[in-house]
């Protein structure tokens, strides 16, 4: 039931317009299920984006300020955003450098919160 469920949710967030790849992971970086291209690490890619939120969640705590909805890292044309998806689930798109400013960045938002209540 679990996987079914990532798949379907990995299915909708494929078919945003600028999404490269994506991956649903849970907070403390474990890989629940991915679509992207290439050979790569898993483990290590979900601890890696599950540090990288939790670090800008520490780093917002210690400012005072509310803690991040999404961190984006943006390079060579292209951007990886991690998103709370919820209490228990991180959501990783790889897109363009721009796409957090696109209607699928809005489409993303409520898949998002979507998933944050189906887990």
């Amino acid at each position: 039931m679990l996987k079914e469920k990532v798949n379907m949710y990995i299915g909708k967030i494929r078919a945003i317009e600028g999404v490269r790849g994506c991956a649903l992971i849970s907070r403390d970086g474990i890989m629940l299920g991915q679509s992207m291209d290439g050979d790569f690490n898993e483990p290590w890619l979900a601890a890696m984006c599950a540090t990288l939120f939790a670090s800008a969640e520490s780093a917002s705590g210690i400012l005072g300020i509310p803690p991040p909805e999404d961190v984006c890292v943006r390079g060579g044309g292209s951007s990886l955003v991690v998103l709370g998806a919820g209490e228990k689930v991180l959501v990783v798109v790889v897109g363009r450098s721009s796409f957090e400013r696109t209607e699928g960045a809005r489409t993303l938002e409520a898949i998002t919160m979507e998933i944050g209540g189906s887990f």
